[in-house]
């Protein structure tokens, strides 16, 4: 079992003014770069909900086929998930970021051809397989650099990309379905696909010039600088921390955490590729308006992200960091099936859960570590991210099915409501003195 904190840790290296420049340094050096990536990918992953304004009845998609698409992303993702993240660890992060940066930007450029549902079937596969690797690789390689009492605000400072994707994404994703809609005889959806695929391998170029594998390879750091980030990660490692894959997957914390991921990635995925549907169907009938309302939802989160983050920090506390906000999204994500019919209130409610759903992810992320170390946290954090999209197949495919059936969105919406409260009671199953590091 896991130790708590190591006493061994001089107090110095988390109070020296100096320490915490070098802190800053590192952070600011690669921290706004993979940032700015999660941006691009995530917007690659979710605009499919934006191209669903046009694109379903350009082509005649049904609900089912339209969820069960946009959920074999994850097939493809959960598949080649652990593969990938070994391959990093092995090959460097560098060559294998940019990798996956520049080969899911071709494909989700692709997207723009579809005709056919076999067709965005096939496509939606191969961006989740892809994709592979991304989000857990940047996990692991964080720990590469952050000793684990300051990875919550690290974290939170990478996570900044999911709710950006969506302040950026939403009012772009619109303006882009509405002033591009039949120029040079395409759709909107179509110049969606192929615009917001660029920067994905425009970035990828820039990770290979600029991204180091680690703290040995940073030019910018000298000797000096170099020794005190490897002696502080060296102090920071637990001496009883699994240290290969096969006890990552025989690990039952690894699962748990798996599970929690699930319903929480249910939600996220859910309101991510429905919400535009649930704004339009509350009364807004505007492309545009619909990605503006659509970015508005996710601008507190950016605040809660990162100060939940911190706070974990601050206290030494994880499980109730979690916890508490996922409650709060349930509450939400609930209370808003009572108002579907009214855009204000639609929109008030879906951004306290996005507050919610944000504010648990820079926390989750710190656990996998605090009890895996080399190759069990490489496979086990992916291992992690791979069962999570589970949640995605199950929120897209699921609530497709569910909406055919009733022809409303409430008894989707109450599934994600409950996922967020059993995603809540697991976490506190943990035990705290090896989580609270």
């Amino acid at each position: 079992m896991s130790q708590p904190y190591p006493a061994s840790l001089p107090v110095s290296l988390d109070t020296d003014t100096s320490t915490e420049a070098l802190y800053s340094k590192v952070a600011w050096r690669i921290i706004p770069l993979l940032c700015v990536c999660y941006i691009a990918a995530y917007l690659d992953k979710i605009n499919i909900g934006f191209a669903k304004l046009q694109m379903q009845s350009d082509l005649g998609f049904s609900e089912t086929v339209y969820g069960l698409g946009a959920g074999l992303f994850f097939i493809g993702y959960m598949l080649f998930e652990v593969p990938s993240n070994l391959v990093l660890q092995r090959m460097g992060a560098k060559v294998w970021i940019a990798r996956i940066m520049i080969t899911w930007g071709l494909i989700s450029a692709c997207m723009m051809l579809v005709t056919t549902p076999t067709q965005f079937y096939v496509l939606r596969f191969l961006l989740g397989v892809a994709e592979a690797g991304f989000y857990p690789g940047v996990m692991l390689y964080i720990t590469f650099w952050f000793p684990t009492f300051r990875r919550g605000k690290i974290m939170a400072l990478f996570l900044l990309g999911i709710p950006l994707s969506s302040m950026i994404g939403g009012p772009l994703s619109g303006w882009i379905l509405s002033a591009f809609d039949g120029v040079q005889s395409m759709s909107g959806w179509q110049w969606m696909f192929l615009l917001e695929a660029i920067p994905s391998v425009l970035l990828g170029l820039l990770i290979l010039m600029y991204l180091p594998n680690g703290v040995q390879d940073a030019k910018w750091l000298d000797s000096g600088e170099k020794k005190v980030l490897l002696d502080t990660l060296q102090k920071d490692q637990s001496s009883q921390s699994h240290t290969s894959v096969r006890e990552a997957f025989a690990s039952a914390r690894v699962w748990l955490l798996g599970v929690v991921d699930i319903f929480l990635m249910m939600a996220v995925y859910g309101l991510n590729f429905w919400l535009p549907t649930l704004i339009r169907d509350s009364g807004v009938s505007s492309n545009t308006h619909i990605g503006l309302l659509t970015g508005v939802s996710s601008i507190l989160a950016v605040a809660a992200l990162v100060l939940n983050g911190m706070s974990s920090d601050k206290h030494r506390e994880r499980r109730w960091h979690i916890a508490l906000p996922a409650f709060l999204a349930a509450g939400s994500i609930w209370a808003s099936t009572f108002f579907s019919l009214d855009p204000v209130i639609t929109v008030v409610l879906f951004s306290l859960a996005n507050i919610g759903l944000m504010a648990t992810f820079p926390v989750f992320w710190c656990i996998p570590s605090t009890f895996l170390a080399g190759r069990a946290a490489a496979a086990g954090i992916a291992l992690i991210a791979s069962l999570s999209t589970l949640g995605g197949i199950g929120a897209t495919y699921l609530m497709g099915i569910l909406k055919d059936l009733t022809q409303s969105s409430e008894t989707g919406l109450i599934m994600f409501a409950v996922c967020l409260v059993a995603a809540g009671l697991l976490i506190l199953l943990l035990p705290k003195h090896v989580v609270n590091r």
